[in-house]
């Protein structure tokens, strides 16, 4: 029987359209690091080592520690840049927060699966620091107390689509994949869940991916579909 759902966080959790979202992250970004960059650095020299984290399957090496090892090549002072960018992420990057929205079928799922005892995880993509996730967490209109764990670049050692990142969560919360269900928009990175047993509910809003590819989706419907699945689901 699932006790526990884990949640993808933009485009599930938090609605959005995810390349709106990536150009005006870049775009504050690159006024933040207008000292240090030009706006095409700060692509160029971001989505490499994002790269480089993504691919990185050293299991003793953080999803942090492996985005700097590659993005410290590109500067010169990195305690002050890590001040910079901290900063950013405290601060300025909360001034992109009106490319998404609260979701009010979402939130109302939230109180409804809390209510009924099911354990919640926010299983993003960790590919940003704690403080911004926590950030996008709010803009969805959710609490962080609602969440018995949550995914960051600090903590996790693989991103998605790599099945030991689903694995290293359910070590984490010390769950087996069959007690399980992951909620995401995206076919690929986040149905993919399905191969190590847990079970899978795509969201199609803001879907990331071809519905007809459907090996590992157990369950697909809009955010209002998602709603009435939870409000049939037992009390645990």
């Amino acid at each position: 029987m699932i006790d526990t759902i884990l949640f993808d966080l933009d485009g599930t959790l938090l609605s959005m359209d995810t390349d709106e979202f990536i150009k005006n992250y870049f775009a504050a970004l690159s006024v933040k690091l207008k000292d240090y960059f030009t706006p095409e650095e700060v692509v160029k020299c971001f989505w490499s080592s994002t790269e480089y984290m993504i691919n990185n399957v050293d299991p003793n090496k953080t999803n942090e520690e492996a985005f700097f090892e590659d993005f410290y090549q590109y500067i010169d002072d990195v305690g002050e840049l890590n001040d910079v960018l901290d900063e950013f992420y405290k601060k300025d990057f909360n001034s992109i927060k009106g490319v998404s929205e609260v979701n009010k079928n979402i939130v109302e799922s939230i109180k409804v699966l809390k209510a009924k005892g099911y354990d919640l995880v926010v299983a993003t993509n960790p590919l940003f620091p704690l403080t911004a996730i926590l950030n996008r967490i709010e803009w969805a209109g959710l609490d962080k107390e609602d969440f018995i764990f949550i995914t960051s670049f600090e903590e996790m050692h693989f991103c998605k689509p790599q099945i030991q990142y689903y694995s290293e969560i359910l070590d984490k919360i010390n769950k087996n994949s069959t007690k399980c269900l992951m909620v995401g928009n995206d076919v690929e990175e986040d149905m993919i869940a399905k191969e190590i047993g847990i079970d899978t509910y795509l969201i199609i809003d803001n879907i990331i991916g071809d519905l007809s590819d459907d090996k590992n989706i157990d369950h697909h419907g809009t955010y209002k579909d998602f709603y009435n699945f939870v409000l049939n689901l037992p009390i645990i």
